[in-house]
């Protein structure tokens, strides 16, 4: 006869509340992580009482919390990703694409502050999340690189590999201070994003500001 204290075993869940369950979990950590006033404090015991289940469950979808995290960061770079990608899908040109990739990021940014805190504060300690979970970000400063060079430098002559990472590591620079000033510091009386936007693009690209304020113009439409 079994012991009044052993733990009952755990029932199997019917088909299909298995991938429910995970989905729940992955919902809960991401919520966690964009709200939490430290998200490097998260725990597997905080997302099993966000779920209301046991932090045992979560061993039979991630096998720790840095996993769980970094299927997170997954899933909010392959939404950022794919809004930045439809916006260069509808571009008409090469000037086009640079302001769509970037307008996307920088409305997606300011539109999810939380998650892009969760992607681009970079809080969440290296022994919890390493490098590697960051590498969908490396691709999406890789297609701000190629866009901007397509617009300066179309022929590849008037710039080294190098020369041009450095322009779009400083574009990128500039578009993440400006969602992350926007965000912490929402009092300030900002002039309409879509200006920052034009006059931050036209500094870094070297075309009017009038003419990327029309392309802008053109996709809010």
């Amino acid at each position: 006869m079994a012991s009044a204290e052993q733990a009952p075993a755990r029932r199997r869940n019917p088909r299909g509340q298995g991938r429910l369950l995970k989905a729940q979990l992955v919902e809960a950590a991401a919520h966690l992580l964009a709200t939490l006033e430290q998200p490097e404090t998260l725990t597997l015991r905080q997302v099993a009482r966000e779920v209301g289940v046991a932090p045992a469950s979560i061993y039979s979808h991630f096998p720790d919390l840095s996993a769980l995290i970094e299927h997170v960061l997954r899933l909010r770079y392959d939404e950022l990703a794919q809004l930045m990608d439809q916006a260069a899908e509808s571009a008409t040109g090469p000037l086009a694409t640079l302001v769509g990739r970037c307008a996307a990021y920088v409305h997606w940014g300011v539109e999810q502050p939380g998650s892009y805190r969760t992607l681009f504060g970079g809080r969440m300690p290296a022994d919890l999340v390493p490098g590697s979970a960051h590498g969908a970000g490396a691709e999406l400063l890789g297609s701000v690189v190629t866009a901007l060079r397509d617009v300066t430098d179309p022929d590849r002559t008037r710039s080294t590999d190098a020369q041009a990472w450095q322009a779009g590591l400083l574009l990128w620079t500039a578009l993440h201070g400006l969602v992350s000033l926007y965000n912490d510091h929402g009092d300030i009386p900002w002039p309409p994003l879509n200006d920052l936007i034009a006059d931050l693009l036209g500094l870094h690209s070297g075309r009017p500001i009038a003419e990327i304020a029309a392309l802008l113009s053109r996709d809010e439409r």
